[in-house]
């Protein structure tokens, strides 16, 4: 019997402050380390896609979002030049540290740093995966595919 055909499914915090953008530095993670990224990480079993960004908000940033604090959000269909589709939801969010917290590096064995962009393209260095959902984000679009021919 053929195995049946899935797709990681990934959450990414947009987080913004003003005319800037947070990214993140990875390293020790074997996937795109010494690039910028936004906050993010994988959907986990029986979870709902918008606790997972607010859990991953948590573990990263150490930011207290709630579901009712994520706006719907963009969704990037990709695939990996090895020819693994995932699936990319990007939530885009303006900080209000009053509420939220100041977002910090709660992971450092994960991420070498945060820094703040400016709103234009992505910065060299980036992950080519939250490039093109930083694209997606920018257009104004609430869909997008990339790396499917």
């Amino acid at each position: 019997m053929p195995t049946k055909y899935t797709s990681p499914v990934d959450v990414f915090l947009i987080l913004t402050r003003g005319e800037e953008v947070l990214l993140a530095l990875r390293r020790n993670t074997g996937y795109g380390d010494g690039q910028w990224n936004f906050p993010s990480g994988k959907l986990e079993d029986g979870e709902a896609v918008d606790v997972a960004m607010c859990r991953e908000a948590w573990e990263e940033l150490g930011l207290k979002l709630t579901p009712a604090d994520l706006p719907p959000p963009r969704l990037l269909h990709v695939r990996s030049p090895e020819g693994q589709g995932r699936i990319g939801l990007f939530y885009p969010v303006e900080l209000d540290a009053a509420r939220f917290g100041e977002p910090v590096n709660a992971e450092p064995h994960k991420c070498g740093g945060l820094r703040w962009f400016p709103l234009g393209e992505a910065p060299e260095g980036t992950v080519p995966y939250t490039a093109q959902g930083w694209t997606l984000w920018r257009s104004g679009a609430a869909y997008g595919a990339a790396g499917w021919g």
